[in-house]
């Protein structure tokens, strides 16, 4: 499959914001309830402004589109921000749209954003395929576990982290 990486600008703010919640229900819709994408659905226009202030300033992730110019898949990744951070750099998201898992933008936007750093991340403890693809690209549960917020209808996660690669 075809597909180009570029960091987002502003004028991406609805396009992503939009892509960022398709991608949200293809891969959450059976963990919460329909409420939860209703009430982001019917907010979408606030998030879109938020999304528009945050690419005016120093938020940058990357964004891969397919061959006929549809964004099928974002990521971004930065200073870590918890407390007990096992390193410096927090996988901070990444999401591609069903119809790409398998052909390599996941693995793309994961190497643009984080190359061979080490980093973290944070997982739903029941996302099983998302797991996966982050053991093949070194990262290890390390037993640290959290609850969501209640809005997220305090679903768990877990960390993952891996080591510097290679060098």
């Amino acid at each position: 499959m075809e597909f180009t990486l570029r960091p987002a600008t502003v004028d991406d703010a609805e396009s992503l914001t939009r892509m960022h919640l398709a991608a949200w229900r293809e891969s959450y819709g059976r963990l919460l309830p329909e409420e939860f994408f209703a009430f982001r659905e019917a907010t979408i226009n606030t998030r879109i402004e938020r999304q528009r202030e945050a690419l005016a300033g120093s938020h940058k992730p990357m964004l891969a589109y397919d061959a006929d110019g549809a964004l099928v898949g974002i990521a971004s990744a930065g200073e870590a921000q918890d407390e007990d951070r096992p390193c410096e750099l927090q996988l901070q998201v990444i999401y591609t749209l069903h119809r790409v898992h398998g052909l390599g933008v996941g693995q793309a936007l994961l190497d643009a954003v984080i190359g061979n750093a080490a980093a973290y991340l944070w997982v739903l403890e029941d996302n099983p395929r998302a797991q996966a693809f982050y053991r093949k690209n070194g990262f290890q549960a390390d037993g640290t576990r959290q609850l969501l917020p209640p809005d997220w209808h305090e679903l768990p996660e877990i960390r993952m982290v891996r080591p510097a690669v290679g060098g």
